[in-house]
């Protein structure tokens, strides 16, 4: 193969088309109301779900979505207003609020669609009674830095909430709300996607508490002083009416990649659509299955990683991946990979993940001591020396990081 690297591009561009439900998002879509139709939304994809809407209802509509900064896209009848991910802002509160207000004063005979994507936990910012914006800012700083997955970080999330684990929803009751998801979620499981705005919550108080307890979480007094607090659920008539379809996920995307590369003549194996754990021990175990055998063949996984941040360095997860899996292929020039996140950014900095290959670790060896970065949690700097970031915007959708192997 002339060009590896182009050839893992391809299937990351298959992966995340296979994700952009814009064509076939007629299908999902219900039955015209007798009254109104409201459209709300969150997430790194919902503009874009929201123009798609806007191009085939075949009616009148209104609403307002709220997407990450960068991430917007036009339309005609939905308001669409931009946030700070994955740290919130008052924008996001801003956002949560026009919201709830979209909902308000809807009648049995009025419609919801909601349109949900990954990344609508930090851009729905929502503090309860006793609780700031600041202090909702510190609790997800501290679960981005805990190494926690991200069901239990929006079991959390949705406990210290006045719009998250259904309330949204509940606040749109009686009219129905048929909820579209793209789960960036392991497993798929629509109350975490975003931290399910318009899912009912089915965890407990004592959920979130024991998450805090798991990571060691140092939160603001009044999170802790809310936690401890009675917090009923919300009540399930509310949602008796309502659906949630997912629509687009990982396991879906990696078949379309792996489409694309037998089609191409690479046997190609998916290990999973639904990785968790933290990046640099999940990189061993690909590097294992890599260095051991024979090609050529690929290797396919998706999910959610994590970082548990021990240094000041910058990067994401598929950053922090990439940097390992290059120290245990060192040397092995028959191996290339290719780990990014569907979303188009990983972590907080530009890019979307990052190449590796055999040579990688000596290339960054030519200009810092790699083990130095790579304990310092500051991958992005390491793979920028090495010259293997992968840019490339936003895509418009988010099943989360995709990771491909390539032993020829």
């Amino acid at each position: 193969m002339e060009n590896p690297r182009a050839f893992l591009k391809a299937l990351f561009d298959a992966a995340v088309q296979a994700a952009l439900p814009q064509a076939d998002i007629a299908r999902f879509l219900p039955d015209k109301p007798k009254g109104r139709t409201v459209v709300i939304g969150a997430g790194k994809g919902a503009a874009q779900l929201a123009q798609a809407v806007e191009a085939v209802w075949d009616g009148p509509l209104s609403g307002v979505v709220v997407t990450r900064y960068g991430y917007g896209a036009p339309c005609q009848k939905i308001e669409i207003i931009e946030a700070s991910h994955p740290v919130p802002d008052a924008a996001g509160l801003v956002a949560s609020k026009r919201l709830i207000e979209a909902v308000q004063g809807l009648g049995a005979d009025d419609l919801v669609i909601a349109l949900i994507t990954g990344g609508g936990s930090a851009l729905l910012p929502c503090p309860p009674e006793g609780v700031s914006l600041a202090d909702e800012i510190a609790l997800n700083k501290a679960l981005l830095a805990s190494g926690a997955p991200i069901s239990a970080m929006n079991t959390l999330r949705q406990h210290v909430s006045g719009i998250k684990g259904g309330r949204l929803a509940m606040k749109a009751s009686p009219a129905k709300v048929v909820s579209l998801i793209v789960s960036d979620i392991p497993g798929d499981n629509p109350t975490f996607v975003a931290s399910g705005p318009t899912v009912p919550d089915r965890a407990t108080v004592q959920d979130a508490l024991d998450v805090v307890a798991q990571y060691g979480l140092d939160l603001p007094a009044p999170i802790m002083a809310h936690l401890h607090r009675v917090t009923p659920p919300p009540a399930l008539p509310d949602f008796a009416r309502n659906e949630a379809h997912i629509i687009a996920s990982a396991g879906v995307s990696l078949q379309a990649a792996k489409r694309v590369a037998e089609a191409g003549g690479i046997p190609t194996e998916i290990l999973s659509d639904a990785l968790e754990g933290e990046a640099r021990e999940i990189a061993k175990m690909h590097a294992a299955l890599a260095k051991y055998g024979t090609g050529p063949r690929l290797l396919l996984s998706g999910g959610e990683l994590t970082v548990t941040l021990k240094g000041g360095g910058k990067g994401g997860p598929n950053g922090e991946f990439m940097l390992a899996f290059a120290k245990e292929i060192e040397g092995h020039g028959n191996i290339h990979a290719l780990s990014a996140d569907t979303d188009g950014i990983d972590g907080s900095e530009d890019n979307a993940g990052a190449f590796a290959d055999g040579g990688t670790w000596a290339r960054i060896r030519a200009h810092s001591d790699p083990a130095a970065l790579l304990a310092n949690n500051d991958a992005w700097r390491a793979l920028y020396m090495a010259g293997d970031l992968f840019i490339t915007g936003p895509t418009g959708t988010n099943v989360n990081d995709f990771r491909a192997i390539l032993i020829l």
